[in-house]
């Protein structure tokens, strides 16, 4: 038993104070990994499916036709699909990948599972933001994001940046920022993860990715999407956000802590929603034999 599990249980691996004595319980195949992860608040690695480059083609062409996303420049900035792994067997491989489960949960100490997918085919060109305020587990940081290159991904297609060492900031809600919940609060936590950077001196990182690199980020860390300074490149990529087991889930933003009220949020377990997709796939297929004309 690490120091964490017995002293810590309800603080990650990578974000107890006992990471130093605990990192050498681990796998040495892990031990980079959550050295990075630990000191910088992400980590990068090359996706473990050596499948991965036929699924993302796949993937690319399904979505590419079901969603008329061929013209990156016709593309709205709000482009993307949530929980394609419901309907698509190859977005559900990689969000469920099993070295991907099995490095998060030994970093995590919990058992990791994914709970949603987002794929997009340009960049989100996002503020800088934290994830913990749109996805928090009690106890808090037991949630993490995995974002994985489908493409080569230019400097000019609005890459992922980043605030390296973010991620151990104070994880801050509405009662920190004088706000109740709705637009409001969005445009203060806007503000304030603005700030922080900026006052700190922390300069932001940016994200080139090669297809198939993928980019582990604590809950807390600060990041975004850049700018798309040429609106005919694409950039798409797959987001998979996962939980641990063990733990309650909530959205701070939704919660208004001073009144009493956090609102539990329920979750899917993509591990556990192959025969609900099946169903679905198998339902489209037999809509489309049988339609008229």
């Amino acid at each position: 038993m690490t120091l964490t599990a017995d002293l810590l249980p309800g603080v990650p691996l990578v974000e107890s104070p006992f990471f130093e004595v605990d990192v050498s319980a681990l796998a040495p195949e892990h031990r980079d990994v959550a050295r990075q992860l630990h000191a910088r608040g992400y980590a990068v690695l090359d996706f473990p499916d050596p499948d991965f480059h036929a699924k993302a083609d796949a993937i690319r062409n399904r979505l590419t036709a079901r969603f008329n996303w061929g013209d990156p420049a016709s593309c709205p900035p709000s482009a993307r699909v949530q929980d394609a792994w419901a309907f698509d067997a190859d977005v559900r491989d990689i969000a469920c990948n099993a070295s991907i489960l099995a490095l998060l949960s030994a970093l995590y100490g919990r058992q990791a599972f994914p709970f949603q997918t987002l794929n997009f085919p340009i960049g989100t060109q996002q503020p800088v933001h934290s994830d913990h305020i749109h996805f928090c587990s009690i106890p808090e940081r037991f949630m993490c994001g995995v974002w994985v290159a489908m493409e080569d991904v230019h400097a000019d297609a609005g890459p992922l940046f980043y605030y390296p060492g973010s991620h151990v900031w104070p994880s801050y809600g509405n009662a920190q920022v004088g706000a109740t919940p709705g637009a409001d609060a969005v445009m203060k936590f806007i503000r304030l993860q603005q700030e922080m950077p900026a006052r700190l001196g922390v300069e932001r990182e940016t994200f080139i990715a090669r297809k198939g690199q993928a980019l582990i980020w604590a809950s807390n860390l600060l990041h975004g999407g850049s700018a798309q300074s040429d609106p005919t490149r694409s950039r798409w990529s797959q987001v998979t956000h996962y939980f641990f087991e063990g733990c309650r889930y909530t959205t701070p933003l939704h919660n208004d802590e001073l009144a009493g009220k956090i609102i539990q949020r329920r979750v899917k377990d993509a591990r556990k929603g192959a025969g609900l997709a099946a169903l679905v796939d198998a339902g489209r297929a037999l809509f489309s034999r049988n339609r008229p004309g």
